[in-house]
């Protein structure tokens, strides 16, 4: 591998799925505050995801609403007076 290709933070982080709680561990550079204990015993940063690939209609085979702070409802709101037409 080149030197200096990735930056100093590259380090285990555990990503975390909230809609069907879904973890896995891998290597990342994404700035977390949270840390979480996986199953090996060690404490890595956390990032939660709205949706990955346990949760998205493509890879699972059925469609599911993720409505996470009513942004559907925003959406609708927003472009009613489009849909209308």
């Amino acid at each position: 591998m080149k030197k200096d290709t990735h930056p100093e933070n590259y380090r285990l982080v555990v990503f975390k799925d909230m809609t069907n709680e879904y973890s896995f561990v891998t290597r990342s550079c994404a700035a977390s505050t949270e840390t979480i204990e996986w199953e090996d015993g060690a404490e890595y940063p956390l990032i939660k995801l709205d949706i990955s690939h346990m949760s998205h209609p493509y890879f699972t085979g059925k469609e599911q609403y993720v409505d996470t702070a009513g942004r559907i409802d925003k959406f609708k709101n927003r472009y009613a007076r489009h849909m209308k037409k």
